[in-house]
């Protein structure tokens, strides 16, 4: 029986994600329609990934820049409607006309249309974390009451669950722990005394994978590894006791699951993110995604660090903070989520230090006790005391 189009929305289409979600659905183009497209500034990329796919709609986060793109598809004579604001990526996300929503918008900015999308029960490719990190159970139990498919795009995540028993019922009883990878970024052997010299080009030159600067610098901090054992106790419901990270500097081996029995299952792979997207866009089956295979005659190593190893715990000092927050009230965990933001964006634009990042992270949590979110709005109020607490703070200190 010929497999039914997937009608595609891509929430962040011109980022890392975006593009190679949109590279992989164009080598399989057959399968799939795009139906809107959607970008925060970048109009003259959006414009031309219109010009290659002609959706219906292509939404853009501003005004501004909504008429921008407006002009530049109406030129062209585009047919593409131009939708903005925070609405518009809720509309696009639950259209009855889509199956399939990519979730790429990086940071709590995203979290809106996730739940527009869990609640219209589609299948979402969750690359946004901080969905989960931000909405937890808030957020599951929207997926749940729209029956939505959520498949999990980090790839150490993806990783996981490819290598799950298909019976989620079965996880409690045959799981020991999760073990995800982390890279160490670029500063694993770096003194942890010259950090707190680390300019914001050193810390996006990702030694193995190719990310946007908010991700690149987390990978740097480790905090995105912190923000994935949040995430990741969400999507498998495990204990956080039960979520361990390993330090893996080659990126082969993307995340593993130990059993009961001690037997160990882990997935591989090149560091290209294209793997785990075709894997969720054609779950349950598989396709071509354009990643390089393996080669492991080349393979001269794999090896792991522990988190105990001398120095790490000076230079991932956030990483500790992921399970300090999963034992904490409902809703801490997007006080960290929101200070990480707002000191990353400090720490690129050089109004405070590498190190500082963490002090930010720390003097948020240590001021703010959120109350128990209960709806959208009591975590977008969360996200906003948070964020404003971190910005003080960061503005107080001397780069």
């Amino acid at each position: 029986m010929q497999q039914k189009k997937q009608v595609v929305t891509v929430l962040g289409s011109t980022g890392s994600i975006g593009v190679n979600t949109l590279d992989v659905i164009a080598r399989q183009s057959a399968d799939y329609e795009v139906f809107a497209l959607t970008a925060n500034t970048q109009v003259d990329l959006l414009a031309a990934q219109c010009r290659q796919w002609r959706p219906q709609f292509a939404v853009m986060v501003s005004q501004v820049h909504g008429q921008r793109l407006q002009q530049q598809l109406r030129e062209d004579g585009l047919s593409t409607q131009v939708l903005w604001g925070s609405a518009a990526l809720d509309t696009v996300a639950a259209d009855p006309q889509v199956t399939t929503v990519m979730a790429a918008i990086v940071g709590a900015a995203g979290l809106s249309s996730c739940i527009a999308a869990a609640l219209a029960g589609k299948r979402l490719l969750l690359a946004n974390k901080e969905a989960l990190v931000v909405g937890g159970d808030f957020f599951m139990e929207a997926v749940r009451r729209g029956g939505a498919t959520l498949l999990p795009i980090d790839s150490e995540h993806s990783a996981i669950f490819q290598s799950l028993p298909e019976d989620a019922r079965t996880w409690p009883q045959v799981v020991d722990k999760i073990i995800l990878t982390a890279s160490g970024g670029p500063f694993r052997q770096r003194d942890p005394a010259t950090l707190r010299l680390v300019r914001p080009q050193e810390a996006c030159a990702h030694p193995n994978w190719s990310m946007g600067r908010k991700i690149s610098v987390d990978s740097a901090t480790m905090m995105n590894k912190a923000l994935e054992v949040i995430e990741a106790k969400h999507l498998f419901a495990m204990a956080p006791e039960a979520i361990e990270v390993l330090i893996h500097p080659q990126s082969v081996i993307h995340s593993m699951v130990q059993f009961v029995d001690h037997s160990v299952v882990a997935q591989l792979g090149t560091p290209d993110m294209r793997g785990p997207i075709a894997y969720g866009l054609a779950w349950p089956r598989r396709h071509v995604s354009g990643a390089s295979a393996i080669d492991f005659a080349t393979l001269s190593a794999l090896t792991f660090e522990p988190l105990s190893t001398p120095g790490h715990s000076e230079r991932f000092a956030g990483l500790q903070l992921a399970w300090q927050v999963l034992r904490a009230p409902s809703g801490t965990s997007a006080v960290l989520n929101a200070a990480n933001e707002v000191a990353v964006a400090a720490f690129l634009d050089e109004k405070i230090r590498f190190d500082q990042i963490h002090a930010v992270n720390l003097e948020a949590l240590a001021r703010y006790l959120p109350p128990k979110p209960s709806n959208l709005e009591d975590l977008l109020a969360i996200d906003q005391q948070a964020r404003a607490l971190a910005q003080a703070y960061a503005d107080s200190l001397q780069p």
